[in-house]
């Protein structure tokens, strides 16, 4: 308001204080007051009108533009509309521009209006947009054409109203699902499209497993990525059009955001904002059971929120364990961030002590010359499920991503009167987030004791050789690519014909068998006493395919 005139900051307060029409744009010596009053201020004037006409905020702009104030969080949830129109002046003859549907798309407007002003101050043409409930031919909205200033007729009050149960039409589906988090899954990154559809099925089966309901996705291949949002300008308001039109209310981005994506991707869009990381420590926290798992779990929390400590976010909001899911209060921020360097050096303290506890274990367990057999594998491939049929016993075993997260030992008895320990293991996924790898240190010591590894893949799974070399890459991060492997197609029921001939080709090595019906396990076991009773381990199995 700097720069104005007494009777011109008298001229906005008459207009803040009227109401306008709830239908209708406005009425005609409201368009005349209102192009008057920004010629001769030269400048831009914006007003933001509520459903019953009343005017919430009067905005003085630029003479090109109008900058939009911070605004009331969203009303309803985030399928609904904001509940406001913006009515505002053009100095030139040009109706909307891009940046006001852009300011229309992101601020959730009803409609954005714009008044054109001729030289003389008086009124020209009015242009109006809004909201489209879904794409159509590719626009996201409807842009009106420019009409006379006179003709003031709009229907504006019933057309949100009327969009607003469109949109709830659409997303009824994803209501029906019950009370679970609506998801919206996105990946942006500089891999081939394929590659991104594989990964955003995984990050579906990763949601599902998190108890989110899965809504839509979206996928953009990058040049480069948008160090403030990730995806282009285009890109995020196609993003928040689907959003509306599914109404989404989390955000889950396949890979890892910066801090500063988290924060502005949650600010520009008022949804919860997570990325894969996020959701993969969400899962663990939700299936650690005993004290190893939670005390992990936390350690692996605390050292990705570390650098996300920022001020009050809504991209924290999801996270849990350490401080809580609330983010921190800016004048605590200092505060927050000591205690999790305490709580962080505590956990680290505990976790030692449990490696010295498992370590004195694996040295009794060694000097009695038992045999160690230790079961690896991408998640949800089935160890369990093995560890079940070959010891007769009943370890949790789900169809769910990271049902185990906690090392399970069994003992397995041979016809040879000779013994020796099974072990169960959390299962690996692509891109193992490093908190958790450091993390589950503790656990994954059990595989550097074991005599032999069981690599256990879905056969069944489409991606399954994607799969096998992810675990034999993180083995190898993890040094533990020394150690005699025998890779184990699980599954093997559920292939076709021509698909087990593709397999047998390919990992010729590898024993095929299902947890399930006990096929192929009877092998196993004959390869196993072979292998471990008499000492006759030497190097590893290929478990890599025929090049």
């Amino acid at each position: 308001m700097q720069g104005l005139k007494p009777s011109q900051l008298a001229a906005l307060t008459r207009l803040f204080n009227r109401r306008f029409p709830a239908e209708d744009v406005y009425t005609l010596e409201q368009a005349r007051e209102i192009a008057q009053l920004s010629r001769a201020v030269g400048r831009q004037i914006g007003l933001l009108v509520d459903r019953k006409g009343r005017v919430q905020t009067v905005i003085v702009g630029e003479t090109g533009g109008l900058l939009i104030p911070e605004l009331p969080r969203m009303r309803g949830g985030a399928g609904r509309l904001r509940g406001l129109r913006l009515v505002h002046t053009h100095l030139t003859a040009d109706g909307l521009s891009q940046e006001d549907l852009m300011d229309m798309l992101f601020l959730r407007l009803d409609a954005v209006i714009a008044l054109t002003v001729s030289p003389a101050g008086e009124p020209v043409q009015w242009q109006a947009a809004h909201l489209l409930p879904e794409n159509v031919n590719g626009q996201h909205c409807h842009v009106g054409e420019l009409r006379p200033w006179n003709h003031t007729q709009a229907q504006l009050a019933a057309t949100a109203k009327a969009l607003e149960d469109e949109m709830d039409a659409l997303a009824g589906a994803a209501r029906d699902a019950g009370d679970a988090p609506r998801a919206l899954l996105v990946s942006a990154s500089m891999l081939p499209a394929a590659v991104q559809e594989r990964n955003i099925g995984e990050l579906a089966e990763l949601a599902r497993t998190a108890g989110l309901t899965v809504v839509g996705h979206m996928t953009q291949r990058l040049s480069r990525a948008d160090p403030r949002f990730i995806l282009g300008k285009g890109k995020m308001a196609e993003l928040e059009v689907l959003a509306l039109q599914t109404r989404a209310d989390m955000l889950v981005f396949d890979g890892e955001l910066s801090p500063a994506q988290l924060h502005n991707l949650a600010d520009i869009t008022e949804r919860k904002v997570i990325d894969r990381t996020q959701l993969i420590l969400d899962i663990f926290a939700q299936h650690a059971v005993s004290r190893a798992g939670k005390l992990q779990v936390e350690l692996a929390q605390l050292r990705y929120t570390q650098p996300r400590l920022v001020g009050k976010n809504r991209a924290m909001d999801r996270l849990m364990g350490g401080i809580g899911g609330r983010g921190p209060g800016e004048n605590k921020l200092e505060t927050d961030r000591r205690k999790v360097r305490e709580r962080v050096t505590r956990l680290r303290k505990d976790l030692d002590l449990l490696r010295r506890q498992r370590s004195a274990t694996r040295a009794r367990r060694s000097r009695q010359g038992i045999p160690l057999a230790a079961l690896v594998g991408y998640t949800n491939a089935g160890k369990s499920s093995l560890l079940n049929t070959l010891t007769h016993s009943e370890v949790l075993a789900q169809d769910r991503l990271f049902a185990t997260l906690d090392p399970t030992t069994r003992r397995l008895r041979f016809p040879a009167v000779r013994e020796i320990i099974l072990a169960d293991t959390v299962g690996f996924i692509r891109n193992l987030p490093r908190e958790l790898a450091e993390a589950f240190r503790a656990t994954l010591e059990e595989l550097e004791a074991a005599d032999i590894l069981l690599h256990v893949a879905d056969a069944s799974h489409p991606d399954v050789l994607l799969q096998i070399s992810a675990v034999e890459n993180i083995l190898e991060d993890m040094e533990l690519a020394h150690l005699p492997r025998l890779l184990i197609l699980n599954k093997w029921d559920l292939l076709a014909v021509h698909a087990r001939a593709e397999l047998a080709d390919t990992f010729p090595a590898a024993l095929p068998l299902s947890a399930t019906t006990g096929e192929g396990c009877k092998a196993l076991l004959e390869e196993l006493e072979q292998l471990l009773l008499p000492r006759k381990i030497s190097c590893p199995t290929n478990a890599m395919p025929r090049q």
